[in-house]
Order: structure tokens, then sequence, then C-alpha cells
């Protein structure tokens, strides 16, 4: 048994609406073995891991679990429940999971986990795996206990940090999009043109050279003094013998630290003598080469927060202490105070727990103390003289009660070093009473403060500075642009495009996704079938993206889920068999599942469009939460009048214009004639693609001469390349290249170009290979029913079959539905349409589903094609039909 992949879903997916890990299992040795054929192995498992008994598995019940463990289950799902119980003894709370088939072969299968921390839960997958083989095996069992702190320090470590997380929180809490870019602080807030960058709390308006600058101390004072600013006296050294020279100028007390140093490390405070000078040089001089000597002042230190040009909070920071208790050594008490669940490793809870150093030892010597030392009941042992939590000491907030002289004084600090989030240090005599000379000094700014002794102060108030900067870089708003989805089974594409022309036309910066590529402001950036969830993504994280538009395919929902959490406008074009056997989709009621996630992840203020002539659709229509516009050719369509009458939104064709109603009150947008997609209107499915993408810029705010202007602008050889392109060639034929390659894509075509005046039709197909059997015959009865002759092709890329085995399939399949059917096979599917067009006569139409589209405009071009508007042969009679 082994795991061979294991990939994180995390955005909504068909699933769960939360992220999800997904592993691939092969159970090896395992295959079609059950539990009961393992005596004993159900109660060590339960001995081992108890809180397993509680589990409800499919029985919806505690116990469920146990049941099918009795009853016989297979080991993927045994793994699955270890994995989850690991987890939540681990502090996660995971509550789903799910194990699916997932060969041929027979044991292979996918474990689906609810996904609270991706990483430490990749590793307890490993850990549950590892754990039953070893009772399987009756060998060495894992210590549960040390394993369980193990997953704890990976949680700890992978987590975001309290600062970094308060912010997120805060964000969630407006409903503004978060998405996590990296295993550390590293954030993106909102979409498009609202997108803010942030790690921890440098945002990215933060200035660069600000950061540099509050990075530099020496520089920082140099600035601060020109300024008027009070700051301690003091100067960068290089050696050793300058540090003392300068002490010698200065006199004690002083503080020496690392130039660039942060949190505290190597700062040691109220040096007296030359030699304690000398040995806190070379704790500094470990961190940086340059060092600064200063005096030190007597007074309490205060951290300010600035936020957006505001004190947000203020802070009495306390250093590192322990009080002794007349029988614990000093180490004894650090221990027990270490001990304490709020202090964890660096960043990663509220307090640090106290590390013991240099300087930590320098301070005890200065107390007559050591680490052995027993400190008598009720003395207070200082650990350090600096005070930063990151070095275990603790905050008291003094918000309330700072006077209004140090807030102005703050305020301007942050304003003339021009960091947008700032930390200011400050040694104060009383922070509740006013400024007068000689009671404030400015110690240091601080770049990407750390705010966690603000939400977590040991006394006081916790402040919402997360809050804080959440509305210092959003206002009011959400940080949200409109996002229409398109899905369905076919029509995706030109929708998608009709939408993006559209709204680009009333002066939108549209982000585009497509099976083509992807485009941002109408300029290609990626090539490709970008369908799925990073490329959604990628226009998403555009600043320069006004409104996004989402072609969103089956495939990438499957594999990825969704790129966004909620849209404001879904459309469903159709659902027709196709991609059946592929990832677990075995049926149309899998595909209805799949594709109604892009309808349940849209706001509920927004809008999901809907085919009213696909009863498939009609019924996923109660999983719905925001309104819905329905679309038909007709107004007769029985499911658009009912939802008419009862005041909705709807849109039809009626006395050849495109219409909308909503209750009883109709408008004309624009003449299906005038509409070039539709080719004169005969092309039945474009006109569904028209009153779709109607109803979804409807839904986005244009207005119906926006709309009707879109419409007739776009041009099918110039905006919509692939779907429905004719040529004419010099003998007066035609052909057409158009991207179908399923049952319903190929009757609709064929539909519209039997209304078309012709001689004869000649279709140039074939169907990917990943197509279940299935599929690939009833394409094969549809294109057999749909042309007069055809030729038989195959896409270069097999997808897993053997070359020749489509068209077998196909060829089969037609001579069985069309016994008369005349029809060639050519695998290549250039020299396929070569074959095809060279047999065209006047008035005659072949028409292409291709695999790549460029390499058949060639070739069409070649024999002197040229792009055209119409269908009409001079060489046909109106009306005449082969």
């Amino acid at each position: 048994m082994k795991i061979t992949s294991v990939r994180h879903i995390d955005g909504p997916n068909r699933f769960l609406y939360r992220p999800v890990l997904v592993a691939r299992v092969e159970l090896g040795e395992l295959t079609c073995r059950e539990t009961t054929d393992f005596a004993h192995f159900s109660d060590q498992l339960l001995r081992l891991l108890p809180g397993l008994a509680e589990h409800h598995c499919a029985k919806g019940v505690p116990g469920g679990f146990v049941e099918r463990l009795v009853e016989g289950t297979y080991f993927g799902h045994v793994v699955e429940h270890v994995a989850i119980e690991l987890a939540t003894l681990a502090g996660l709370h995971v509550s789903y999971g799910k194990t699916m088939f997932a060969g041929p072969p027979e044991g292979i299968y996918d474990l689906v986990i609810d996904c609270e921390a991706f990483v430490p839960q990749r590793w307890l997958l490993t850990q549950a795996l590892d754990l039953v083989q070893a009772l399987l095996n009756k060998g060495s069992l894992p210590d549960i206990k040390g394993l369980i702190q193990e997953a704890k320090n990976q949680i700890e470590q992978w987590q975001l940090g309290p600062s970094t997380q308060a912010i997120v929180e805060a964000a969630v809490r407006r409903k503004i999009p978060v998405r996590r870019l990296n295993d550390g602080s590293l954030l993106q807030l909102g979409y498009g043109v609202h997108r803010k960058l942030m790690a921890a709390t440098l945002t990215g308006d933060t200035s660069a050279v600000a950061t540099d600058m509050a990075c530099d101390k020496e520089m920082t004072k140099a600035f601060l003094q020109d300024y008027g600013f009070p700051i301690p006296e003091g100067v960068a050294v290089y050696s050793l013998e300058q540090a003392l020279a300068e002490y010698r100028k200065l006199g004690g007390p002083v503080v020496v630290k690392p130039l660039n140093g942060n949190q505290g490390r190597g700062v040691t405070l109220n040096l007296n003598s030359e030699s304690e000078v000398a040995e806190a040089y070379g704790t500094a001089a470990e961190i940086s080469p340059v060092v600064l000597l200063e005096r030190y002042v007597v007074g309490r230190n205060v951290r300010l927060l600035v936020v957006g040009g505001t004190l947000v909070a203020a802070a009495e920071r306390i250093s590192a202490l322990v009080h002794g208790d007349g029988r614990k050594s000093v180490t004894e008490l650090i221990q027990q105070v270490n001990a304490d669940p709020l202090r964890g490793v660096g960043h990663g809870k509220p307090l640090s727990k106290i590390t013991v150093d240099p300087v930590v030892l320098h301070t005890l010597r200065r107390q007559g103390l050591t680490l052995q030392s027993v400190v008598p009941q009720g003395r207070t042992v200082w650990l350090r003289e600096s005070a930063n939590l990151s070095t275990g000491g603790q905050a008291v907030d003094i918000t309330d009660v700072l006077d209004a002289s140090y807030r102005v004084l703050a305020e301007r600090v942050a304003r003339l070093i021009g960091l947008d989030i700032c930390g200011i240090d400050m040694v104060l005599r009383d922070p509740t009473m006013p400024d007068v000379a000689g009671d404030a000094v400015v110690l240091e700014v601080n770049a990407a403060p750390g705010i966690r002794m603000h939400l977590f102060p040991s006394v006081g108030k916790a402040r919402a500075v997360g809050d804080a900067i959440i509305n210092h870089l959003f206002g009011t708003g959400a940080g949200r642009i409109p996002i229409v989805s398109v899905t369905g089974t076919n029509g995706k594409t030109t929708t998608t495009r009709l939408i993006g022309h559209t709204l680009s036309m009333t002066g939108k910066k549209v982000g585009m996704t497509t099976t083509s590529g992807v485009w941002i402001d109408g300029q290609k950036v990626l090539t490709g079938d970008t369908t799925g969830p990073r490329s959604a993504r990628t226009v998403l994280a555009d600043p320069q993206v006004d409104v996004a538009v989402l072609e969103t395919a089956r495939g990438g929902i499957v594999r990825g889920g969704l790129g966004y959490d909620k849209a404001s406008v879904a459309v469903l074009t159709n659902i027709t068999v196709d991609h059946l056997g592929q990832d677990g989709t075995d049926s149309l009621e899998d595909l209805m599942h799949i594709k109604s996630l892009v309808g349940e992840c849209v706001e509920e203020s927004g809008t999901v469009v809907l085919n009213a002539d696909d009863p498939l659709l009609i019924r996923l229509r109660p999983r719905f939460r925001a309104q819905i516009a329905l679309f038909a050719q007709t107004q007769e369509n029985p499911v658009l009048s009912r939802h008419l009458d009862q005041g909705g939104v709807g849109y039809f064709v009626a006395n050849g214009w495109l219409t909308e109603a909503r209750g009883h009150w109709t408008w004309p947008i624009a003449p299906v004639a005038a509409i070039p997609l539709t080719l004169q209107g005969k092309a039945g499915f474009h006109i569904e693609n028209c009153l779709a993408a109607t109803a979804a810029l409807r839904a986005s705010h244009c207005t119906r001469a926006q709309v009707a202007a879109g419409l007739t602008s776009f041009l099918p050889e110039v905006h919509n390349p692939g779907r429905s392109m004719v040529f004419h060639l010099p003998n007066d034929s035609f052909a057409v290249i158009d991207y179908g390659h399923n049952p319903d894509g190929f009757v609709k075509v064929g539909r519209w170009l039997k209304e078309v005046p012709h001689r004869r039709l000649v279709g140039v197909v074939g169907v990917p290979g990943d197509r279940c059997d299935e599929v690939i015959r009833t394409s094969a009865r549809a294109v057999a029913e749909a042309f007069d002759e055809l030729v038989i092709k195959e896409d270069q890329d097999k997808r897993g079959r053997h070359p020749g085995e489509v068209a077998a399939l196909m060829a089969e399949e037609v001579r069985h539905q069309k016994n008369d059917k005349k029809y060639t096979v050519l695998l290549d599917e250039l020299e396929a349409w070569r074959f095809a067009l060279s047999q065209l006569g006047p008035g005659e139409i072949a028409v292409m589903f291709y695999e790549s589209l460029q390499p058949a405009v060639h070739v069409v071009e070649q024999f002197g094609g040229r792009p055209s508007s119409s269908l009409i042969s001079n060489q046909v009679p109106a009306g005449a039909l082969s």
C-alpha cells in the first residue's frame, strides 16, 4: 500500500466549499481485501485510536465507522479515517472524508479529506498509512503521543502567525477574498483592481525607501534628529576599540545593539562598565557588523502603532522575567513560564518562549544570579532589560490612558518616515502625562511591526488592529470586482467571449479566460486551454482588471476546484453527454453535480443564468441561492412562461428580436439577423449563446443599448476564432471550421447547416480519445445523421488510445447506424481536411471539427478560402437542400 500523489484544492470544489486534500492511494497487495480478512485488526486499531469509535462514516451516526470495520471495508477507507482522527488529535477541525474508486485497475483510490493545514496533514496522511500497515504486519506501532506532538509542532510552524491571522480574520469578516500565496505569511487580499499584497504587516503600499530607512537605525536617528524629534545620543561603531572609545566619551549607562537587528535580538541595556560594553558588543556583532552604542534612557518602554497615519494602539512592554518561589532554580522557573500554552517558538503563539542566550546570562550576572540559582519567594528576576515580545516579554495595553501629545508625536514620525503601518518605540517618563522637554525619547521606528502585543496584551484591553489594517487598505469596500463565470457542455467559449467583448466596449478592463488563452484588457497573456482555477487566479491577481469573465470547465473543477470564492453572475449553458468515464464522472448526474458548483458559488445578491430549454439545468435550480434569470429560444417554453408569470426575469426571441422580459413587461434588445454571430439567424446554438450572454450582461448592469452594441459588433472571424468559422472557396463551395467534439455539438452544427441551401454536406469528424466508448459511439451516430458524407479522422493527441482505435469505433458505429453512409477514414487531421476540401463542388459544404485551429485555417487558405459571413452559394437556388 502506498501514496502516489497528494494535492491541495484550496477553493470551493465538488466535495466542499472549503479546502480539501486529495491523495491517490494504491492498495497493492491489499487490493480487494477487507478488514475482516485480518483477525483482531479492528480491535487493535480501536485500542490504539479510541476516538475512531465516534466517527460517523456513511451511517451518519457515531459508531458508523466501527460498523463498517466489523462488516468489512477496504483499507483506503481505513487510512482516510485514521488520517482524520490523527488530525483531530493534533487540534485541527477536520470532519469530512471520502474514499472513491479511481481505477481501473482495481486497488486505486482517491482519499478526500477536509484540509485545514495542508503540509502537516500531508505528513499525517503518511503516518496514517504507516500505522495501518504496521498493524497489518504486526510490526512495531508508533508512539501516538509523540506523533501527535510532532504534528502539533508542524501545525504551529505551518499556520499563519497571530499577527497575520488577525489580518486574515478581519478580512474574512468583511468578506474580502483572502489567498495565501506561500508557506509563509504572503497573502493576496481582494481581486483585480482592488488586490492588495501583504506579508505580515508589510503591505504592497509600504514604501521601500521608508522600509530601508527604518531598518537602518543610524539613518533613522539622523533623519528624526533633523526634524527635531528627541532621540538618544549615540553613534555607530565598527570595532570593539571604537565602541570602548565612544563609551568613554558618553559615559554610562549605555545601550548596545545591532545596527540592522530586529525583534530585540542582540540588544543589551543599562551597561555601566567597559567590560559590560565589551561583552555586549560581542553579542551584537554576531548579528550585525555595525553596532549602535547609545545613551541609556530611563523610563517606560512603549510601542505605539500607527496605521494609515492614525495611532490605533499603544502598549507598554515589559521585559522577560520570572518570579521566585524559594524552591526552583532560574532554569526551572523559565521552563515553568515557557510551559504556558500561550507561548511558542518564534511568532506562532500570542507570546514567545523565553530563550536563554548571552544577554540573559549577562542580565542574571548583574543581579548576582546564574541559571542554577534558587530564587527566594516573591523576588522578581529580570532576564533582559530590552522589552520585546519576541524575546519573551509581555505587554500592557495603555491605548486609553495614553496622553494625546504622544499620539500626535507618533503620527508625525510615521508621516515623515513615510510608513503606512509603523511601530514606534519610545521611552516615556509617564505615558499618561503630557509631553514636556525630556519626557519622551524616540528609540526606533519599525517597518512591518509585530502586532501580537496589541492583540494579546497580558494586561488590558485587546485592540482590533487587524481590522484597522484592513480598513486602511480597503476603506469601506469589499475588495471585490464583478466576476462572471460561464460553464456548461457547449457554448462556453463563445458566450464568454461575447460577454467579455461587450464589457470591454463599456470601458471596462476585462480579464478573460477561455479555451484559447487568458486575456487582460484585450491582450493575450497566456496561450492554451486556460479554463481552470489557475487561470482564473491569474486574472483575479492582476491589478489592472475591472471585471473578470471566466470560462469554467469541468476538468478544472474536478482537478482543482474553483479559482475564486464567489462570483457575481454564473451562466450554465447546457448539460449534455461528454466527458463520461473521466475523473470519476460516469453519468449525467455526475456532470450536473460538478457544473452546479458554479451556480452554487454565486453571491446571494447575484444572478444565476440558466437555459430553460435544458431540463437538466432546471432540475438544478433549487440548489442556487442567487436570483435566477432564464433564457429560451421562444417565450412559449413552459418553464420560462411560469417564471415570468411569477415576476421573474427572462430572455427569448420574439418577432425576430432578442427580447428581455421582467414579469409581463418586455423590451426588444437587438434584431437577431443584425447579430453577425447568428449567421443571418440560422445558427440556433449561437442564438442561445447570445441569449445567455445578454442575460449575464444585464445582470452585470449593462444597459440594453450597451448589450445591443456588443452583440452587433461581435464579428465571428475576429472575436470568435475556431467557432463556426465560414470560408468561401473559389469554386463557390464553403468550408466551415468548428470546435464541436461531442454528440450535442455535432447535432447542432448539422442542424444549422441543413437549414442552409446546399448540394452536399461533408463532415470531417473525430472524438477525443479520453472519452468513453459509449460517448464515441453516440458521437458517431450523431454525425451519421447530420452529414451526407463523412471523413473520419483522429486527434494527434490520442489521450491513452491506440492509433486508429477511436476511428475504428466510429466507423463501426456509422456502418451499424447507416449501412449505406459513405465515409472515408484518414487518421491524420490535416490530410483528412485536404481530402474533404478537394472533393467539394459548387454549392457543397465541408465542416471540420478540429483539434488544432491554425493548421486547419492554413489548409483552407491554401485552397483559396476567404472568410465569409454567409453560406449562400450562387450555384444553389434558395430552398434547395440535399
